[in-house]
């Protein structure tokens, strides 16, 4: 039996939401995967309501706790129950999560349904856990295209679904800084750049060691830095934004709370 495959008629749904819905009916316990960079950014209130609609059990799973300090862990575990953190990357934290699966089914079978905003981590935490290249990856948002099933161990089954934002969300702001939207393909760079400089201020100025009065100044400080410039030799503030998104996103700049 192979422990990694695609639910052929769950690809076919024409919708990411339908089969978002159908895996939160099928599963016995939701992990919905955060960023904790951006905890409450990254949290998906409709799925969420969804799942209490549903009767279902949750688990938020904390991914990338290596790029946070130890009190912003701290503060979220209050919040957020019950909850993991983990590092997909250091491979910390997947032991802890698999015995809280267990813990919650009461140490019977279960399936587990894996939700949250495109490329915040989910296809990297089942091969965490599963310790192979089980889900495929990309750092392209969005890349999971259909819900795939995967065997972790004789007693869990995860569903593995594509990301989803809210029906209303339209913040491209938001979306380029959490990363759903990938920094090569972002409509309006520069607002989100911008958006981000001014709320992670501090940590952008330390990586960058650059100054200046607002976010407008330190992005075109960021520019000449690197050489982003277009003719004449004038700050090419488009491509110095995709820039500062990608470094964000791939985890390059930590948060001033690090």
């Amino acid at each position: 039996m192979k422990l990694y495959k695609t639910i052929n008629h769950l690809d076919r749904m024409p919708s990411f939401w339908e089969q978002v819905n159908k895996v939160l009916r099928e599963a016995d316990i939701i992990i919905e995967v955060l960023d904790a960079r951006m905890i409450e950014e990254t949290r998906n209130k409709e799925v969420e309501d969804k799942i209490q609609k549903y009767g279902k059990q949750m688990l938020y799973v904390i991914t990338k706790s290596d790029l946070v300090d130890q009190k912003t862990a701290e503060q979220a575990k209050k919040t957020l129950t019950p909850s993991v953190f983990i590092s997909a990357k250091e491979r910390f934290g997947t032991t802890i999560l698999k015995k809280k699966i267990l813990e919650l089914s009461r140490g019977q079978p279960v399936v587990v349904g894996v939700v949250g905003y495109p490329n915040v981590g989910k296809s990297s935490l089942i091969n965490a856990l599963g310790g192979k290249h089980k889900a495929k990856t990309s750092s392209e948002s969005g890349y999971t295209k259909g819900v795939q099933k995967i065997r972790i161990s004789p007693k869990i089954l995860l569903l593995d679904t594509p990301g989803v934002f809210p029906n209303k969300e339209k913040d491209l702001a938001k979306h380029g800084k959490i990363g759903a939207v990938d920094y090569s393909k972002i409509k309006d760079p520069e607002v989100a750049a911008l958006t981000l400089i001014n709320e992670e201020s501090e940590a952008m100025r330390d990586y960058y060691d650059v100054s200046g009065e607002d976010a407008e100044e330190v992005l075109e400080k960021i520019a000449f830095k690197f050489n982003k410039l277009s003719k004449g030799g004038l700050p090419n503030l488009e491509i110095a934004a995709r820039l500062v998104l990608k470094d964000w996103q791939t985890g390059k700049i930590k948060p001033c709370t690090y």
